[in-house]
């Protein structure tokens, strides 16, 4: 999917600046491996609005609020992350503490359907041989099942990637829909709040839990997100066009966060 500047900005910036504006003061969040959309939201939001907010970067808890250049980087496990840890936290305390440790996470997906599963395990009929074998689950499954919300950010929008049914489930959403779904299932946590697209903003619909068009980018059209959705989408009477990244914010983004310019370059 193009990474376009013809507006002004990338729309991977846009990506990143819609989901740092649902964060708040105060939230502790635990990011994943490699998703720089979801690095870039968080520590958008964090040097903006959420001074109190707690960043797990790999086993360290940090606050970078002062900090005057955070940096995005390709391996979330970079040393350079360590200079800013307050602490850190036993492995096995983590992993058997998922609920305490993160209220909000970010992932990316090979797959999503309709009711927000997704996939990062791989693509095609078995686990043993499949067509392309997918980065792996890691932390999502956990993380994403206690969390109280989570954002998908896959990297195009293509009915390749928006199925009618995934290969596998690498995190589960609202399972097979309804507002009950994920307590059916004995899920602590909620569920994805929005799916962040290259075209647009999904988010779900409160009974079914089905995916519906939230917003379209500008440039794109409600039409061409039902042209490269693979399933059906429900589509409001009125769609508004999603606001673009704000002056202040691509300033923060470019001069402190994203000083080599991943997210203009779609990584």
């Amino acid at each position: 999917m193009s990474t376009t500047m013809e507006r002004g900005y990338a729309i991977d910036e846009l990506r990143a600046c819609v989901i740092s504006r649902d964060f708040v003061d105060g939230e502790r969040v635990f990011l994943g491996a490699n998703v720089n959309i979801g690095r870039a939201a968080v520590l958008l939001a964090h040097r903006l609005r959420g001074p109190n907010m707690k960043i797990m970067l790999g086993l360290s808890w940090t606050n970078m609020v002062d900090e005057r250049s955070v940096g995005l980087h390709p391996d979330s496990t970079d040393f350079r992350d360590a200079r800013w840890a307050e602490c850190y936290v036993n492995l096995d305390t983590m992993i058997n503490s998922y609920r305490f440790f993160s209220t909000t996470f970010v992932i990316s997906a090979l797959q999503v359907d309709r009711f927000g599963n997704s996939n990062l395990i791989g693509l095609g009929d078995s686990h043993k041989t499949p067509r392309l074998r997918g980065p792996g689950a890691i932390g999502s499954v956990s993380s994403t099942a206690y969390c109280d919300r989570f954002y998908i950010t896959p990297p195009r929008h293509v009915k390749e990637i928006f199925v009618e049914r995934c290969d596998f489930i690498s995190s589960v959403g609202w399972h097979q829909g309804g507002a009950t779904a994920r307590t059916d299932l004995g899920l602590p946590g909620g569920g994805p709040r929005f799916c962040v697209t290259p075209l647009c903003v999904f988010d779900f619909e409160d009974e079914t839990k089905a995916m519906r068009l939230r917003s379209v980018h500008p440039g794109h059209t409600v039409d061409e997100v039902i042209e490269n959705t693979g399933f059906e989408v429900i589509v409001p009477d009125e769609v508004p066009e999603t606001e673009p990244p704000r002056p202040e914010e691509l300033e923060l983004l470019r001069k402190s966060i994203d000083t080599r310019g991943l997210l203009r370059e779609g990584r």
